[in-house]
């Protein structure tokens, strides 16, 4: 009886270490470059691919690359306006633009204005300075850069599948933009660079 007793807490002892172990996550550290396509939806590596194409022709269109030599050297004036998710699932847009307004901005040859959300911010802590800061420090009102044009866009999705566990997933950026004072749209782009061929394990019983 003694020798059961001992058996039957050795064995509890020993599943509680192992449901333990088991429950643990496992975490492993990659490099921030390292592609990592787990379920076949959007990710990260679709972003950064995404939006250097995108902005890459952006930058080459002619109305852009030529718009410092026709302002006096001026950098045309971008303001970020809504990125649409039209696509079948969870896509938050913002990482998207965000990459955007970091390349053009990088690149030197355009420059970026603050958001509607953000300008809102901005706009309450200048109005707070009219009455609480110094004078001197205080800054003035009426003195934003207007943008000349605004980038505006959306992301959809085309899914083909065979019902038996094969798929694939096309996604399609359409980007434009547009002058804001005359409403012309000077550059368009619609890229399907990211395409996926989704394998799903067929079910056991």
């Amino acid at each position: 009886m003694r020798r059961n007793m001992l058996f039957c807490v050795v064995a509890f002892a020993a599943a509680a270490v192992f449901t333990s172990c088991a429950s643990t996550p496992q975490v492993k550290r990659v490099e921030p470059n390292t592609v990592t396509d787990l379920s076949g939806y959007w990710n990260d590596t679709d972003v950064k691919i995404a939006a250097n194409d995108i902005i890459k022709e952006c930058l080459a269109s002619p109305r852009v690359s030529g718009f410092a030599s026709k302002h006096g050297g001026k950098n045309p004036v971008v303001i970020i306006g809504s990125f649409r998710n039209q696509s079948d699932e969870h896509i938050d847009t913002s990482i998207l633009t965000k990459q955007f307004e970091t390349a053009l901005v990088n690149s030197g040859v355009v420059d970026f204005v603050a958001s509607s959300a953000e300008r809102a911010e901005v706009r309450q802590e200048r109005d707070d300075q009219q009455l609480n800061a110094s004078e001197e420090t205080a800054k003035n009102l009426g003195n934003e850069t207007g943008a000349d044009f605004m980038l505006q866009g959306a992301i959809k999705t085309i899914v083909d599948s065979d019902g038996q566990g094969l798929m694939t997933r096309t996604y399609y950026i359409s980007t434009e933009l547009i002058d804001i004072e005359t409403n012309m749209k000077i550059w368009m782009n619609d890229n399907n660079s990211i395409k996926k061929v989704i394998k799903r394990p067929s079910a056991r019983f």
